[in-house]
């Protein structure tokens, strides 16, 4: 059940926010073998001033365009975080045109007692998932 929050600044259109959604999404049903409809995703806009997202002195330089990935997911193969973080940068690079450099993600693990869809119940405890 990944929750993924797509953090960027303002100014992209509802098209290209849309690629950028369905995109991770597709990506993320392939890699990390989750069923369709598993879709639970978030976008903030920040304005440029709000989003500082610099290089930890890996010589890479930002653009307004930068996007950061936080995927809080269930525990993940290292194959499988290396072919999300891949090909989701790969396909908004030659899709929507993002620069690869622009691209950051962190991905946070938890378990199942650490969801609940709906009314106060751990659908993945009580059976229900």
């Amino acid at each position: 059940m990944p929750l993924m929050k797509i953090d960027l600044i303002k100014g992209r259109t509802k098209e290209e926010i849309k690629q950028i959604l369905d995109i991770s999404y597709e990506v993320m049903l392939s890699t990390f073998d989750a069923p369709e409809g598993d879709r639970y995703q978030i976008v903030n806009q920040h304005e440029d001033y709000e989003m500082q997202i610099l290089d930890t002195g890996l010589g890479v330089e930002r653009t307004n365009e930068v996007i950061v990935f936080t995927i809080i997911t269930r525990p993940r193969t290292e194959k499988q975080k290396l072919s999300f973080y891949s090909e989701v940068v790969n396909e908004l690079h030659d899709k929507v045109g993002i620069r690869k450099e622009d691209i950051m993600f962190s991905l946070v693990e938890n378990t199942d007692e650490n969801w609940s869809f709906f009314n106060g119940e751990a659908q993945f405890l009580n059976g229900s998932l």
